[in-house]
């Protein structure tokens, strides 16, 4: 049984939106309910803090930040409330070397988040089109080493879908003791340190600010947010979301993302209890 609700935190493409797309007014007025009730709200994605989560509360037209940020899959993190921010496991210089070479048989166009941009080997269509879609700048490297010159959170692989089975089942057939793989699209395959997960950012931040977890809702729909899901008191996947993270949801919402399954289920099953 969920006790009083203190925290929502929500993955952000295919779980409050569409990809590329803007909240609707259904999903943004949810999430001022929660706020007009004294609820906190959080982002959990595998996008950047400091390139694009810490701008999204302003973008999406609140006058107030969110009382929680998790960025790159969980080696970000921002405590709006105590306003600190922390930074989790990194991928070892040595480690995105290693799966530089495991993928190159794929002739895929890997990348990383550097600086205020994707650093990249290639420019090309998907990555022109995740810049206007995200608003974030492309570099592209002169020599592959440049892409492990340094540690990171992470790198990223797209894959047309079609094909995702079979890389997947490749990398499963070469894991690592060190790093993992996840899809967080049906198109996108991400590697990061074994120890990452939103689930670990999220457990320190309710640790620090003294909320169980029992009084945590979790929404996602994608690997990514598997941890996450099965941490919170209440793990909600969208119905339309990945079906290893449908099977370890608590729940799922009646409607997919493109009908703002989010916003629908909270309004269903918990602004209609007492006290909300």
């Amino acid at each position: 049984m969920l006790d009083k609700v203190k925290l929502v935190v929500a993955d952000i493409d295919g779980t409050l939106v569409v990809t590329g797309k803007f909240p609707s007014n259904h999903t943004l007025a949810a999430i001022q309910r929660l706020h007009d009730h004294h609820i906190y709200f959080g982002l959990a994605s595998g996008r950047s803090i400091d390139q694009q989560l810490s701008k999204q509360a302003k973008a999406w037209g609140f006058n107030y930040d969110f009382e929680l940020l998790i960025g790159m899959n969980g080696s970000e993190l921002y405590d709006g409330l105590n306003h600190k921010r922390y930074d989790y496991y990194k991928l070892k210089r040595e480690w995105i070397k290693e799966i530089l070479e495991l993928m190159a048989p794929f002739n895929l166009n890997p990348f990383i988040y550097y600086k205020d941009s994707m650093l990249c080997e290639k420019e090309d269509e998907d990555m022109l089109k995740s810049s206007s879609r995200n608003k974030t700048g492309i570099m592209v490297a002169k020599d592959p080493s440049e892409l492990y010159a340094q540690e990171n959170a992470k790198i990223l692989f797209r894959i047309k879908e079609e094909r995702m089975p079979e890389i997947e089942a490749y990398v499963n057939a070469h894991p690592s003791p060190y790093y993992k793989a996840f899809k967080t699209q049906t198109t996108m395959l991400e590697f990061a340190d074994r120890r990452t997960s939103k689930a670990v950012a999220l457990k320190n931040y309710c640790e620090m600010n003294q909320i169980p977890y029992s009084q945590v809702i979790a929404f996602g729909d994608m690997t990514n947010d598997n941890e996450m899901i099965e941490l919170a008191g209440l793990g909600v996947c969208l119905c339309d979301g990945g079906s290893d993270t449908k099977s370890l949801a608590d729940e799922l919402t009646d409607l997919p993302c493109d009908q703002d399954g989010f916003a629908d289920y909270l309004e269903k099953y918990l602004f209609t209890k007492e006290g909300y």
